[in-house]
């Protein structure tokens, strides 16, 4: 009798190969810098800032910081999903689905994700906002690695850190609020008699994951995009100082600019992002299953 058993856990590099959808949503990232580093300015709406940016900068101009999202996601996206996998499967099994376990499991990946992530997130924003800067301002940075070069030069490694308490939290709370929520929706979806283990399992788990870490990281993106936008002089303020400054000078709703790209980006990211890695390791339970053979007793 043959019995195949999935493997006990899977290779770390599957959660940044899995991170590449990013590539596909990357202009309405993009967009969401924009609208977060404008400071007291009425956002005009996704579709027509894209459309203002296509006229004004040229269709490429969409595309601006790829090289340094990939590097992100790479580095990012590789750790936490590789960490929370590693220490998922050390959770006691009677114990895995509790909710208080994912979030802490969570917490902990996204927080070593978003150290290992910054550097190449702050090249990321920089990029992506270096358009609708004055030009005597901008950066120009031709792709990731001059980026990471000329910070280290010209303001110091330090600088490649710049705004890593948000982005931490950030890190903290999208991975706690994607992971986690996944996981908790797609095994409340597979208790009911309606869902099997299937891709339409993965999207709905997925899409509702996306719903949930957008709103929840919303108010530090904001902080964490700005800090990382900052000129090299600006002084460094804490989160909920900046936070408590933004709802005094801009309203409260200053701390969801963005929210529509962000969601508009989040959510098919995640959903990429999740369909992917089941893909992936639907492939890679087939091609490594281990087979057990059990010889049944000979008859006397």
């Amino acid at each position: 009798m043959a019995q195949a058993s999935k493997p006990k856990s899977y290779p770390f590099w599957f959660g940044g190969n899995a991170g590449l959808a990013a590539c596909f949503t990357h202009p309405l990232d993009l967009v969401k810098v924009r609208f977060q580093t404008a400071k007291n300015q009425p956002s005009p709406g996704t579709i027509r800032a894209i459309a203002i940016i296509i006229r004004t900068e040229g269709p490429l101009a969409l595309f601006n910081g790829l090289s340094a999202s990939l590097l992100r996601q790479a580095t990012y996206s590789t750790v936490r999903f590789g960490v929370y996998d590693i220490i998922k499967e050390r959770i006691p099994k009677d114990e895995k689905g509790e909710l208080q376990h994912l979030a802490a499991t969570a917490v902990v990946a996204g927080g070593i994700g978003g150290v290992f992530g910054n550097p190449a997130d702050v090249i990321n924003v920089r990029m992506q906002n270096d358009g609708q800067l004055p030009v005597e301002q901008r950066r120009n940075y031709r792709h990731a690695l001059d980026g990471l070069r000329r910070v280290t030069v010209e303001e110091g490694p330090r600088a490649l850190f710049r705004g890593l308490a948000p982005n931490v939290q950030r890190a903290t709370i999208i991975t706690c609020a994607q992971l986690t929520s996944y996981d908790f929706f797609k095994q409340t979806l597979l208790a009911t008699p309606y869902f099997t283990e299937s891709i339409w399992t993965h999207l709905t788990a997925s899409l509702l994951a996306g719903l949930v870490a957008t709103t929840a990281c919303a108010p530090v993106d904001v902080v964490k995009t700005r800090a990382m936008s900052a000129s090299p002089g600006a002084k460094a303020k804490g989160t909920l100082r900046t936070m408590a400054h933004m709802v005094r000078v801009e309203g409260p709703a200053s701390l969801f600019k963005g929210w529509v790209p962000a969601f508009t980006r989040l959510g098919p990211q995640t959903i990429l992002t999740f369909l992917i890695l089941e893909q992936i390791r639907a492939i890679y339970d087939k091609r490594h299953a281990k087979v057990a053979v059990v010889s049944a007793p000979a008859a006397v």
